[in-house]
């Protein structure tokens, strides 16, 4: 039968290819498993935010030295992400993600026996290039799944990196203070390997698709995203509500670490548990995609944010209020990143890979900026500066979103 074009057809410009289609079905367990080993590997980028003044003591290095293995860890992610991602349009991912997910062990297992801060600082640059398997595993779930189910499947893929980022922090520290951080980096690796073995195991076979140039196959993420309209929207939606959800995190910690709170780092990380709820009920945004609300389900992800971000901007000495604003906003940008991401998996079947390459890189770039604006307008306006400027930017991605209503219904 005539499937949808290759990879090297829609590379190259040609016709569609005669082709055996890949097989289709995602049971619960194998949804659910996508979506541990999808937050297992995210959260391999967090485990050092809450430990670096530990590892700075242990390493006898500076705050600041020690804010650099964050920073390489996050470009590490970023270059994977464009570098690796992409290759799920072109190989038999059974073989491939067991493979990442076995280097990302490698590394993983170097972070905890580092004798030095140098060794310690590529290590994580290399756990940052290589712990991308999540990225790789939601483009696959949408290839598997029928299409009245992708939306809930992706939904739950998606929905597992983001606990894996929330979760993450909290385990961190828990680990670290019972065996020493380096423990943290043992078991992460310990845990990897298992997640590989099993998904090498249980992963069905996707037939190979027609073998693309690998810089043609990068070349064809940006030509990808030029060709399509509702992609570029998408974007940068997405990008914004990223910029919203850095902000505020960010921001979170300045607020709570200071009068009248006084919060503790633990107590911080456990503040983390509530965005975790929000999460989980933001998983539930993709069965809006299989029953044909998408784009109205969007605007009402942005709008639920925006309603957040005022109540945390006039609440913002009640940590009860506080709270509240942490759950509906991630309910709703995670809301809005889930049917956003979803919407791409429909665009164009054969470039999954690459689309959520690009939503992914997006989000990056997003997220950076985000975090960034966070430490300018709280330095400026304190809490209701930067809840000001998330309005702002939410305000921004509702009138994109209104204008282009038509553009996006056409998924």
């Amino acid at each position: 039968m005539v499937d949808q074009p290759s990879a090297a057809d829609a590379v190259r410009g040609r016709a569609p290819s005669v082709t055996t289609s890949p097989p289709r079905g995602m049971n619960r367990g194998l949804t659910l498993l996508f979506a541990v080993a999808a937050g297992a590997a995210v959260g391999n980028l967090y485990w050092a935010q809450p430990l670096l003044d530990t590892i700075g003591r242990s390493l006898h290095i500076s705050p600041g030295a020690a804010g650099l293995l964050v920073t390489l860890t996050q470009i590490g992610y970023a270059l994977g992400a464009f570098l690796v991602v992409p290759l799920g349009d072109r190989l038999d991912r059974r073989r491939l993600i067991p493979a990442v997910m076995l280097a990302s062990a490698v590394a993983l297992a170097a972070c905890a026996a580092a004798p030095g801060f140098g060794v310690l600082l590529v290590a994580l640059a290399l756990v940052g290039l290589t712990t991308v398997a999540g990225q790789l595993l939601v483009p696959l779930a949408g290839d598997l799944a029928d299409d009245d189910q992708r939306g809930r499947v992706v939904g739950t893929v998606v929905s597992g990196i983001l606990s894996g980022i929330l979760v993450s922090r909290t385990i961190s520290g828990m680990v670290a203070d019972a065996f020493g951080w380096r423990a943290v980096y043992g078991v992460a690796a310990v845990l990897t390997v298992v997640l590989a073995a099993v998904l090498a195991r249980v992963l069905p076979t996707v037939p190979s698709k027609a073998p693309v140039g690998y810089a043609a196959l990068l070349k064809s993420v940006l030509t990808t995203v030029g060709r399509h309209r509702t992609v570029q929207i998408t974007l940068a939606l997405g990008a914004l509500c990223m910029m919203v959800f850095t902000m505020y995190w960010t921001s979170l910690t300045f607020l709570l670490s200071s009068a009248p709170f006084d919060y503790s780092v633990t107590r911080i990380g456990l503040v983390g548990l509530v965005g975790l709820a929000g999460a989980l009920a933001a998983q539930r945004a993709g069965r809006l995609h299989d029953r044909g609300w998408s784009v109205g389900g969007t605007g009402a992800a942005l709008l639920l944010a925006l309603a957040s971000v005022a109540l945390a901007g006039f609440g913002g000495r009640s940590i009860v209020v506080v709270l509240i604003a942490v759950l509906l906003l991630d309910v709703g940008v995670q809301g809005c990143n889930v049917l956003g991401q979803t919407r791409l998996m429909s665009v164009e079947p054969q470039s999954r890979s690459r689309l959520n390459t690009a939503f992914v890189t997006g989000n990056f770039l997003g997220g950076t900026i985000g975090s960034a604006l966070a430490s300018v307008l709280w330095q400026s306006g304190g809490w209701g500066g930067v809840m000001g400027g998330a309005g702002f930017l939410l305000a921004l991605a509702l009138t994109v979103w209104a204008a282009a209503r038509r553009t996006l219904s056409a998924v």
